[in-house]
């Protein structure tokens, strides 16, 4: 997706899309994560999505570049049905954005190739239960839209 301005900021937008699966518990206290992987085990409590369209590797060239920039407010939004759950977080120059199949959003500062956004506001376990609901079933479709200013 290409970068747009608005009200004299830039702003980079890219979607990543996912389905749900059986094993979602989402209950991890810090992390919400997205896997290109097809499977999940008991142990992924803070996966809420597989079957992802990519990982951090695979994001728009322009939205890495925003995500590395000190001060880079992150708005991602998970969409799933009539649902909407949105997340804020902030970037950092640390941000490697390298892995080929996850997406994680953090609310502590740990950066890792998989890491997409540090100081969440919020996790896992802050998702609604109707939202979980849905993505305990394999044919539920979502998408994470993710916007960096």
């Amino acid at each position: 997706m290409e970068a747009r301005e608005e009200s004299s900021q830039a702003v980079a937008r890219d979607v990543v899309t996912f389905r749900g699966h059986a094993m979602v518990r989402s209950t991890h206290p810090t992390t919400i994560e997205l896997t290109t992987e097809e499977y999940l085990t008991e142990n992924g409590e803070c996966i809420v999505g597989v079957g992802a369209s990519k990982g951090c590797s695979g994001l728009d060239g322009r939205v890495k570049d925003m995500l590395r920039r000190a001060g880079s407010v992150v708005t991602i939004t998970l969409v799933v049905g009539s649902e909407s759950f949105t997340v804020r977080a902030r970037g950092d120059p640390r941000l490697e954005l390298s892995h080929p199949h996850d997406l994680v959003v953090r609310k502590s500062d740990f950066v890792s190739d998989r890491t997409l956004a540090l100081g969440a506001d919020a996790a896992a376990r802050s998702i609604p239960k109707s939202m979980v609901l849905l993505l305990k079933d394999s044919r539920t479709a979502g998408r994470m839209e993710i916007e960096v200013r």
